[in-house]
Order: C-alpha cells, then structure tokens, then sequence
C-alpha cells in the first residue's frame, strides 16, 4: 500500500509541477491519501520549487575563456566557449540531463543498412535569431562547413565517415557512412556542431537557442537576452544571462560567496569544507567524465620515444594526486579516456601506479638525459601546477628530472595546450568510447593533443576504432574496445592521471528539476537553459 501510495503522489507532485492541478488540489489528495497536514504542505513547496518560472539575470562564473576565443563554434575549446554555444544554438541531438540521447532540432531518428545510413526527422516551425526558419538545406550546409577539406573545425575527425548528405522531402536529411556507427546520433550531439543559417562561418551570431547574444568579448564575457521564440517550453528562463570568464580559482571563489555572480564552477577542492558552511549557498558535486591528463606529444622530442613515454606514466604517484589535489573529489586514472561508467571498460589493463625501479629502468633504456619540461598552468584544472610539484618530486624518486615551466593562464589553450611537448589538460569526456577516440585520440581529429598518429600501435588503434563502429556483435565489440584500450594505454602519449568530479557552487535562489547531467560539468554546461531562480 505504501508503494502505491508513493506512485500516487509522484504522479500528483507532477501534475501540480506541470501546472495541470493547483496546489490546493494537491494537498487534498494528499491529505486523502492519510499524509498529515504539515508533510502535504511541504510536498506541494517540493513540486512547486520544480515548476520553472521566468525571469531574473543569470550571472555565471567560470574557469575556462581565453582572449583568444573566437564565435566560431566549428574552433570552440574550452568550457566558457561550450557554454557560449550551448546558449545560443542547438543540436539534431542532445544528452539529457538524465543521461539520455534525445531528439533536439530532429524530432526523431533511425538508421537504416546496419546503421551506415541514417534518417533525422527535423522538428518544423523552429527559427533562427533573425527569423528565418530552420531548413534541412541548412543542417546540410552546416555539415558541410565542418567537414570540408580546408576544415579547420575541431569536429572534422568526427564526421569524416559521413560520405553523402541530402535532403528527402521538406524535413528529412539523410546521412549516408562509409561504413556503420551505431552511435552516429550521439556524435550530432557534440558542441561545435551547432546548426547555424546556410551553414554559418567564422563569425556567426545566429542559433536557434533559447538565447541571443548581445555582447562579446573573448576571454571576458559573453551577454545574452532571452529569445522569445524559443521551440523549447519550460527552458531558456531566464531574461538576461551573463557568463564571466573568471580564471583565478580564489577570485572565482569569492565572487560566488559574495554574491557577485549565481554560478560558479571548478570550485578547487581545498575550500569545499569552507565553502559548505557559506548559509546562501549550495555545492553541487557530480562523478562524471571529467578526467585530468599531461599529454606528451610524439611529434616533440623526447616524447617520440616509447620507453621515455613509459617512464613518465609510472613516475607518477597517482593517488597522491587525487589524495592532494582532488581531495578525495575523485579517482585515480589508468591512461585511458575510459570512465567505470562507461560500456566495454577493459577491466583487465595493468594498472600504471608508481614503480620507481620500473621508470628507472625505463628512462634509462630510453637514452635521455637532462631535464624534461612540463607546462602547467591552473587555466588547465584547479591544481594543474600542484600536480605538476607533485609529479616532479614522484619522478625525481626515480631519477628523472622534469622542469616545471608555469605558463600564463590566459592563451593557455591557444599557446600551450596542443603545441607544446607536454603540458596539463583536461577532458570533459563524452558518452561513447567512439566519440572519445575520435575526439582526442584518432590520427584524423584536430585534437589529437598527443599526436599519437605513426607507430605501429597507433595504426592498428586507427583500425580497430573504425571495425568497432559498425561491429553489431556485442561481445566482438567489446574485444574491439578492449584492444584500442591495450594499445592506447601501452604505446600512447596521454597520462590520464585522474578522474575529477564535477564541483560547483550556486546560490540556493537557483532551481533546476533534480536531475543533473553528467556528460559535462555545469549540468551539462546548460545551467542557463535548464535552471531557474525559485
């Protein structure tokens, strides 16, 4: 009786959220179904707080924005800019905030010839910032744009099985593959692939998001105003939304504690404790796919060699860092974007954990001599160049020398990461291990930060992540994705030396409906579109 009694009242809590009954209704039927008067009070408070309403100013802090940022969303790179996009444009596709795959501007979708084909059925009526409506010659051109041959867009390596799009009829496009990807509807989803007018260029300012930007400045702030047009009910509530590039973790600290801005997020783990006892605020800590790396790139000497790769991943005390640096706000990584959450994780790698004699044996085979430099800067994580000592000092254990070379936080992503030999990143992760790799790993992605592009194990990885694609078999698949796994953790250049939750702070006027994502940090980084003040 107990359980239906709960079902009850979910389905009414829903109906009073959805506004279909009115508060007086809701106590009624909980008073009806034997809850005392104060409990039916307190649930008809709980679903009215999950109703969004409109209105307000969003100031959101953040860790991430560079001067060098363009509007682009085809050169987006960093968190600040993803949010940007996010704001102002949509997707065929979207995670939920439940981790889902939903439909955004497709309706619907379904593959067809073992998923090498596959039909997005677009939603109608929706329209761009300056009115004109979404078309499918837009979502091709759009496309198009990004996987051209002079394309310098970070999703290029993403689609460059799609070999044909076309339109079929006035709201169906049709992507045609080399060869089958089931998880081809997820890879629509990823941030630079924003459907823009005509395909969009290099400094276009229509979307079709809940938001119109007003105001730009790279690596300062973006300024928007609702989009009263918006295809979304419920979302995009707010009237005004201001992001803030703010890259000193204290500063971004005390603007959230003081009431400066309503979000803020990175917050480094040393203040959580402090952080908790602030009465106007809330944390909010979610285990995602965030992961920290020092990725050593192969076309930069000395990082061209295997031996000194593998001294370097077992100099490190990887505890120590989530111990020191997370706080416990974490788990040690094992050099594979691969999280525990995700499928056909490899549960049989050897584990890269310190071994003094073991990188010894290794440098030394290597032939190096001398200092090894690693770049570091906290615009990379909260506690990049804490990392960095902490990393120095593990391998010195071990007769390697590496010098700390602290980089300006500003032009970090532009000047730093994915040029110089070794540095400090992070990656928000992404949902599928093909996604992954053809983000940051394949030979054909813009981002492959490591340049992990001619060896032998690097061809052969190349290969296997293209056969798991299309592999229908379940447990062939899984053998695929466990020897990508072998090869990239064995020969590769990425040290994934951490997996970091997500932490935020927020004023406790803000409201979301429960459900916070875990794709990315920041629900998300859809806060402005998902969220509310209560």
């Amino acid at each position: 009786m107990t359980k239906q009694k709960d079902i009850y009242l979910k389905n009414r809590a829903k109906l009073l959220t959805e506004k279909q009954i009115d508060r007086r209704s809701f106590v009624m039927s909980a008073l009806a179904a034997g809850v005392a008067l104060p409990a039916a009070l307190s649930l008809a408070g709980q679903a009215e707080a999950a109703t969004p309403k409109t209105g307000g100013k969003l100031r959101q802090a953040f860790g991430y924005g560079s001067t060098t940022d363009v509007m682009d969303p085809a050169n987006s790179e960093n968190g600040f800019m993803q949010a940007v996009q996010f704001a102002r444009g949509n997707y065929l596709t979207e995670v939920s905030n439940t981790g889902e795959l939903v439909g955004e501007l497709a309706e619907s979708f379904e593959p067809s010839n073992n998923a090498s084909t596959w039909v997005f059925n677009l939603r109608r009526g929706v329209e761009f910032h300056n009115g004109k409506t979404m078309t499918p010659e837009d979502v091709i051109a759009t496309f198009n744009r990004h996987r051209a041959e002079d394309s310098t867009s970070a999703a290029k390596g993403l689609i460059t099985a799609v070999k044909e799009i076309r339109k079929d009829g006035d709201n169906q496009v049709v992507f045609e593959l080399e060869s089958g990807n089931a998880d081809f509807p997820f890879i629509v989803s990823d941030y630079h692939l924003m459907i823009q007018p005509e395909g969009g260029d290099n400094q276009g300012l229509e979307g079709t998001g809940g938001y119109m930007i007003e105001s730009f400045e790279p690596g300062v702030r973006a300024a928007f105003k609702r989009n009263p047009n918006y295809f979304k009910e419920g979302r995009a509530n707010f009237d005004e939304v201001e992001f803030l590039s703010v890259l000193d973790t204290t500063a971004r600290q005390s603007a959230i504690m003081s009431g400066d801005v309503d979000f803020a997020d990175s917050m480094d783990p040393k203040t959580v404790a402090l952080m908790a006892r602030v009465p106007t605020l809330n944390l909010m800590e979610v285990t995602g796919t965030q992961h920290y790396t020092f990725p050593m790139r192969l076309d930069v000497g000395p990082f061209d060699n295997y031996d000194l790769r593998m001294a370097l991943k077992l100099a490190i005390k990887r505890q120590e860092l989530v111990d020191k640096v997370l706080l416990g706000h974490g788990a040690a990584g094992n050099d594979v974007p691969v999280s525990s959450a995700m499928p056909f994780l490899n549960t049989e790698l050897p584990v890269h954990e310190f071994d003094a004699d073991r990188a010894r044996f290794h440098y030394e085979k290597s032939g190096h001599s001398g200092p090894i430099q690693l770049s570091v800067a906290d615009a990379a994580f909260a506690g990049a160049v804490d990392a960095g000592q902490l990393i120095a000092a593990s391998a010195a254990e071990a007769g390697i020398e590496i010098e700390l070379i602290r980089e300006p936080s500003d032009g970090y992503w532009s000047n730093v990461w994915n040029k110089k030999g070794w540095c400090a990143c992070y990656w928000g992760g992404r949902p599928t291990q093909d996604w992954m790799y053809s983000a940051a790993y394949t030979s054909d992605t813009e981002w492959n930060d490591t340049a992990w592009k001619d060896t032998e194990s690097a061809d052969r990885f190349n290969d296997v992540v293209v056969s798991a694609r299309s592999e229908t078999d379940q447990t062939k698949r899984k053998d695929l994705y466990w020897e990508a796994q072998r090869l990239l953790q064995d020969d590769g250049g990425a040290i994934v030396a951490m997996w970091a939750n997500f932490i935020a702070a927020h004023s406790k006027s803000l409201a979301n409906d429960g459900n916070i994502a875990a794709n990315w940090e920041n629900d998300g980084n859809k806060v402005a579109e998902r969220w509310w003040f209560a």
